[in-house]
């Protein structure tokens, strides 16, 4: 077996500022208080998370958890995996706090009811609390509360999103219940942001649900998603996709859009010059029937819950601001085949919207 040594507490103290320190507890652990210049390896994650955080192996290594029994494991497994100077320091991370040693307290950025409520996202490096803080001040506006809007607003909702606000201007009605799974049978007849409000706020009361019974139309656009950080877009129109696109490329708000037919769906994000519009694809509006309602074309009731969660999805990563967004790419999903394919969208200089006679000289030069 490779050798690591074993050292006090005090004599960690020591060694620290010649070492890397590794933290292999948990991430709720660290969350409650770390050593500053620690980098978070959780015991479970060591082997494949521990090369690309310490890539050259004669880095010299200190090691602690909470106690020293988890870093006395994981220093005997990094001795063995070939790291050259090991050290795990045997003691009470309390016992380091009372010697004196750096300790970063936890920032204020959730109450105890959102730690409970969000535990199993917090343990997501990527989100963590920062990331669920970000969330909980979110203010996302979804276009419609049917089909697309339904599962969008149902999952965001569950993961924080502080404020939802809601465009639907249509009542329920029973042949919304096969797909619009925010709506009960009890509710037929009643407003459709009225009974998303109901459902939402049973899942999670801290959200705020903002409704605006009305139809999204010239005179209101611009006013309905001043206030909101992104859209979703939620919509079954060719007249409402291209307002919509206009006036939040206009705002310089991302819309996160998505469509049904049938068996088929699709979802991109736009993200106004930082990629392409709806109008760099469709530079002018189809005729209607090319893209029939539901209530022509028809549509399985699962499509919209699958399209409808990977718009969410994106809403959740632009939020908080990780992994690669849709912005330049479409995701066409075939319920039939159970397949998804995936096509690049560019940016078209000559776009009426977007392009670069209406850019301003200041983003025309940045480019």
């Amino acid at each position: 077996m490779a050798d690591f040594r074993q050292v006090s507490v005090a004599d960690a103290l020591v060694l620290a500022p010649s070492r890397m320190i590794i933290d292999v507890r948990e991430q709720l652990e660290w969350n409650e208080g770390h050593i500053p210049t620690a980098t978070l390896v959780p015991l479970a994650d060591l082997a494949t998370r521990i090369a690309g955080v310490v890539p050259d192996r004669t880095t010299p290594l200190l090691v602690h958890c909470a106690v020293g029994a988890r870093s006395m494991r994981a220093s005997a497994w990094l001795a063995q995996a070939g790291y050259a100077d090991v050290v795990n320091m045997q003691g009470r991370i309390a016992e380091w706090r009372a010697l004196g040693g750096a300790w970063e307290a936890p920032r204020e950025l959730l109450d105890g009811d959102q730690q409970r409520r969000y535990s199993r996202q917090l343990l997501i490096p990527e989100i963590g609390q920062e990331g669920q803080r970000k969330l909980l001040d979110a203010r996302i506006l979804l276009i419609g509360a049917g089909g697309l809007g339904s599962p969008a607003a149902l999952y965001l909702a569950a993961a924080g999103v502080g404020v939802l606000g809601l465009v639907d201007d249509d009542l329920v009605d029973e042949s919304n219940l096969q797909r619009q799974v925010l709506h009960t049978t009890e509710r037929v007849g009643m407003a459709k942001t009225e009974s998303a409000r109901l459902t939402l706020n049973a899942l999670n009361p801290g959200v705020r649900v903002i409704q605006h019974a009305e139809r999204l139309g010239p005179d209101n656009v611009e006013g309905l998603i001043a206030g909101y950080d992104l859209i979703v877009d939620g919509t079954d129109n060719f007249d409402t996709r291209y307002l919509l696109n206009d006036a939040a490329v206009a705002a310089r708000k991302p819309v996160i859009h998505g469509s049904i037919y049938r068996w088929d769906g699709q979802v991109t994000t736009f993200v106004p010059y930082d990629g392409p519009c709806y109008r760099c694809m469709y530079p002018t509006q189809p005729p209607d029937e090319l893209a029939p309602a539901c209530t022509v074309a028809g549509v399985l009731g699962i499509l919209p819950g699958i399209i409808g969660l990977l718009q969410a999805n994106e809403a959740v990563k632009l939020i908080v601001g990780v992994g690669e967004t849709l912005a330049g790419r479409m995701v066409l999903f075939d319920a039939l085949t159970t397949s998804f394919d995936e096509v690049r969208i560019w940016r078209d200089p000559a776009c009426p919207a977007c392009g670069d006679s209406v850019r301003s000289p200041v983003l025309a030069t940045a480019g």
